[in-house]
């Protein structure tokens, strides 16, 4: 029985730590009883974890949702009723010690839930995995069971201690060595699987490689994708001796796949080639059914993965994933580092630098953009993605805008026009998925410095749009002339304007960038001879003091649009000179064509 004492206590203590919860996360604790409680000094920072809270807190309810604040030392937990949480609140809060230190958490009501980390899905599976319950009988699992005698010929891992036959992947090179085959082949205790594979689902599949993972409670496997040119598709893992949940993550999509015991889970096309897969190193599960979250045990788990080796390369659909596509491309892709250095000194700092005068340099909107802008009905949302000065919003009093630009000179410009504005790099653009009805991006993608950085600056425009939202996109153009006329580009250098004239310069500077790149310097109001080129700006100051600073630019050859393919799709074609693909990106699923 609590003393008077003690409950005053706890009371200062929650009314205290409720202040942190609102300022971590922006949630306001409420005095009356809820569904949702905070738990106000205990989350992922101080140790907290998923299935601890369920595996208490499930004794008074069925828990509804678990909510981790990554980087914060609260978290949040939902019951399916109200007096499950009330009961749960008397009896844990100031005394269920599972905070830091084994010291007890406190409890504080809130109104509503709100989702600070990647949503995770429990009944979807990615596209292309399949698991078959009950694969194998009992009888079947101990005859394989018997092969796992693990001696000091086996190979030990941080996390697992492991098996190979037919071939040994070898975790240093993260491949198999094909001009070494072992002498121990796959046993041919396990020659039934195929003949049952066969007959059920996955027909002339026959493994030469396997490898057996033992996993003792508490140990798991880090997120990865199988090694591209090590292994044929599909390949197939068979769980004995104690289920698990395999985590696959693509994107900001989270799938946990509930891996039963003697299940036969068969990963093919994109969920083998393009989804990591993991498992989180814990003694029990977490397992969210239709009436709330469960935890399940785990035993010792023995999982045998078979593989086909692949003779020859990787030809998959999925190149930046892709180790053989990689090799092959050595010459053509620039490292990711050295892309994202090469935007901040060649694309943020310069921009920067030259906000005001830009800003000055630009006043008329292009009439396509204008006339794409205007052209959507009262309550629309449309997101400018780096909108610099803001030339393109304002237009269409009928529709709520918003811009994102990485300059913060460019962004003061337009909140002294009072647009609604936030700072933001296309790449990874702060928006809850399908909330755009319109977005446009004007002579921005071409700034990216490699062709992933633009795909993904792609996928995030694609994943903000509403299923039929529409993006139009703009990027420079390399060839400045068509049909025999010049661009205005060219023609605002006097000496250009004859029509059959358009200089080229044959003798430009480069830059070096790195070991292995360089750059070109472009002389402005010429034709372009490099897909990849530094673009000058001179900064006009005083005539004594004048600043050039150099943009980078990647060159493509047309505007686009993305339109609807199906009442779920979206697609854009681009052509950056030597760097042409498609895209299409559904809700569930984005992937290269």
């Amino acid at each position: 029985m609590e003393t008077m004492s003690q409950i005053k206590k706890i009371e200062r203590k929650v009314k205290k730590l409720q202040h942190v919860v609102l300022k971590e996360t922006g949630v306001t604790c409420v005095a009356h009883p809820t569904k949702i409680l905070a738990i106000c000094n205990a989350g992922l920072v101080n140790g907290l974890t998923e299935e601890i809270i369920v595996e208490n807190f499930k004794k008074y309810g069925n828990v509804n949702k678990v909510c981790l604040v990554p980087g914060k030392s609260c978290s949040f937990v939902s019951y399916r009723d109200l007096e499950s949480a009330t009961m749960a609140y008397n009896c844990f809060n100031g005394k269920l010690n599972i905070a830091q230190e084994n010291k007890p958490v406190y409890l504080s009501f809130v109104e509503n839930l709100v989702d600070f980390e990647e949503e995770k899905s429990w009944s979807i599976l990615p596209e292309g995995l399949v698991v078959l319950e009950d694969f194998i009988s009992e009888k079947d699992e101990e005859t394989l069971l018997e092969l796992c005698n693990f001696d000091e010929s086996c190979g030990s891992m941080k996390n697992r201690q492991v098996k190979h036959y037919g071939y040994e992947f070898r975790y240093d090179i993260n491949n198999v060595d094909k001009d070494k085959p072992l002498k121990e082949k796959i046993p041919m205790e396990c020659d039934f699987l195929w003949t049952k594979l066969n007959e059920t689902y996955f027909k002339g599949f026959v493994p030469n490689q396997l490898t057996i993972n033992h996993y003792m409670p508490g140990q798991g496997i880090p997120h990865h994708i199988d090694t591209h040119s090590a292994f044929e598709d599909p390949i197939m893992s068979l769980s004995l001796n104690s289920s698990v949940i395999m985590d696959f993550k693509c994107d900001k999509k989270h799938f946990c796949v509930f891996l039963p015991r003697r299940s036969l889970a068969i990963m093919s096309g994109e969920a083998r080639y393009n989804w990591t897969h993991g498992i989180t190193p814990r003694k029990f599960d977490v397992i969210k059914s239709q009436i709330g979250f469960n935890t399940l045990q785990r035993e010792t788990r023995v999982s045998f993965t078979f593989r086909r080796v692949l003779q020859g390369n990787c030809t998959c659909r999925y190149p930046f994933k892709c180790d053989s596509y990689a090799k092959n491309n050595e010459d053509k892709c620039i490292e990711e580092k050295v892309a994202a250095d090469l935007e901040k000194t060649h694309v943020h700092d310069v921009y920067e630098n030259i906000a005001n005068h830009f800003s000055d340099t630009r006043h008329k909107p292009w009439p396509n953009v204008l006339e794409f802008v205007q052209g959507f009905q009262l309550g629309s949302l449309l997101v400018d993605v780096g909108c610099g000065n803001g030339k393109y919003l304002g237009h269409n009093k009928n529709i709520y805008e918003m811009g994102c630009d990485t300059s913060l000179g460019l962004l003061e410009v337009c909140k002294n026009r009072n647009f609604n504005i936030f700072n933001a790099n296309c790449l990874n653009i702060p928006l809850k998925n399908n909330i755009a009805d319109a977005c446009i991006s004007i002579a921005v993608i071409h700034h990216l410095a490699n062709d992933e950085r633009r795909l993904m600056a792609l996928k995030e425009m694609a994943r903000v749009l509403t299923v039929g939202g529409r993006c139009l996109i703009y990027v420079w153009a390399k060839d400045q002339k068509k049909d025999n006329e010049k661009s205005s580009y060219i023609k605002q250098d006097r000496k250009n304007r004859k029509a059959e004239n358009i200089e080229i310069n044959k003798n430009e500077e480069e830059i070096t960038i790195s070991e292995n790149i360089k750059l070109p310097v472009h002389t402005n109001r010429t034709q372009f001879k490099h897909k990849d080129v530094l673009v000058p700006w001179k900064l006009k100051s005083t005539e004594e003091n004048k600043q050039t600073f150099l943009r980078e630019v990647v060159w493509a050859e047309k505007a686009v649009e993305i339109r609807p393919l199906e009442t779920s799709m979206h697609s854009v074609f681009l052509d950056f000179g030597d760097f042409k693909h498609r895209f299409v990106a559904a809700k569930a699923r984005v992937s290269l064509r």
